[in-house]
């Protein structure tokens, strides 16, 4: 099942904050969404704003260098995950982080792709593009019935 949402303007980082803490009211144990967007389309902006709206109040860096950062967050473990210096999908399963997938374990992925086929499928994925007036746009894709209302919660 695929269910495709409207595009969502960012016309500024607060608007991309915004977006994440409204993702953030619907996140639930186990959860996964994937982060599509070239570099500086605003994908750790958005994770900044989610992990804000569940508390979180230190550093929120890109976890590109270090593959993942953790959070512990309440009763929810979050793992903000990095694979764009994958140069094989094979490297994730060798990392041996496939083990925070599948439970109760919040997963956000940045550059899944990196990873091929070796990733489960995400709750929603959200391509960040940047738009001719300097601003963002959001195509957010639910693939599973989790997903699916977890946008609708986020984007009424």
């Amino acid at each position: 099942m695929t269910t495709t949402f409207p595009c969502i303007p960012l016309p500024d980082e607060d608007a991309t904050l915004d977006l994440g803490r409204r993702l953030a009211l619907g996140v639930v144990p186990g959860a996964v969404l994937h982060l599509h967007g070239d570099l500086g389309a605003g994908k750790t902006t958005l994770v900044r704003g989610l992990l804000r709206a569940l508390g979180h109040a230190g550093r929120v860096k890109s976890p590109t260098y270090a593959l993942v950062e953790a959070y512990a967050l309440s009763s929810l473990s979050l793992y903000h995950f990095d694979f764009y210096r994958f140069d094989t999908p094979t490297e994730l399963r060798d990392s041996g982080l496939l083990e925070h997938f599948g439970g109760t374990d919040i997963c956000l992925v940045e550059w899944p792709e990196k990873a091929g086929s070796q990733l489960p499928v995400p709750d929603l994925a959200i391509t960040l593009e940047t738009t001719p007036d300097g601003g963002r746009s959001a195509a957010v894709t639910a693939h599973t019935d989790r997903g699916a209302q977890w946008a609708r919660d986020a984007l009424k």
